[in-house]
């Protein structure tokens, strides 16, 4: 589904340099992984270049693979065809923010459908399905600020979910959360990732939680080069 190879990003310069290297990057429909290193690795700017919102340096490929055809994703950077990415991102992509990334104004019901309502979307239940899913059916009516941090993350993932993408990103969405409540919302939301055949990628800083609840590793090492710059690595995939 996303092919990536030789896929850079660098901020900075001097010993004030950081890079992202991603020398080959294979994600599969259905495959379900956490991304783990230090903090400051740089693994909310992979979930970017992934989601699509941030553009990347140099990509030698870089193909997201839709049931409408093949899109190369550095080329549509390189000639800025926004419109095309924007599109890309709003039908094929769910993020879960670390913060929630909730709508103040709206209540929870409407914060879960604003996806699908943007993409023209008919109420076939999937709403009321996603929040009996996760548990906040009861909450449907609700601002956010009526709500725990953790039914706050758990309306972020319906949110992300509900318009059944084909890759969900998640950064750190347990990092708020106590042991009880993070392993509950990791369980939640791989559950209707996989029922939905998601790809899902996963930020996190537990790597406990991850290999428990059954996700391969991606893992991001950091070395300190000769200017005094940072170059970050993505390895391969391990159990």
């Amino acid at each position: 589904m996303l092919s990536l190879r030789e896929v850079r990003k660098t901020r900075g310069s001097a010993s004030q340099r950081y890079s992202l290297v991603i020398p080959r990057l294979e994600l599969e429909r259905g495959q379900c992984c956490a991304l783990v290193g230090p903090s400051g690795c740089g693994k909310s700017t992979l979930l970017d270049l992934l989601a699509l919102v941030l553009a990347p340096d140099h990509a030698q490929r870089f193909d997201f693979s839709t049931a409408q055809g093949e899109f190369d994703i550095g080329g549509l950077w390189r000639e800025a065809r926004q419109e095309q990415l924007a599109a890309l991102r709003s039908r094929h992509l769910g993020y879960v923010l670390q913060t929630g990334g909730l709508l103040g104004f709206l209540d929870v019901r409407s914060n879960i459908e604003l996806s699908r309502r943007l993409l023209g979307m008919n109420n076939d239940g999937t709403v009321e399905h996603l929040a009996g899913q996760l548990e906040i059916s009861d909450q449907l009516r609700k601002k956010p600020a009526a709500l725990s941090v953790g039914q706050r993350q758990r309306v972020s993932c319906a949110r992300a979910l509900a318009h059944s993408p084909q890759l969900l990103l998640a950064d750190e969405p347990t990092a708020a959360l106590d042991p009880l409540n993070a392993g509950r919302v990791m369980q939640l939301l791989l559950k209707q990732a996989r029922k939905q055949q998601a790809c899902c990628v996963i930020a996190t800083h537990d790597e406990g939680l991850a290999r428990q609840s059954g996700l391969s590793l991606l893992r991001i090492d950091c070395q300190r080069d000769a200017d005094g710059g940072v170059t970050a690595t993505l390895g391969q995939a391990s159990l």
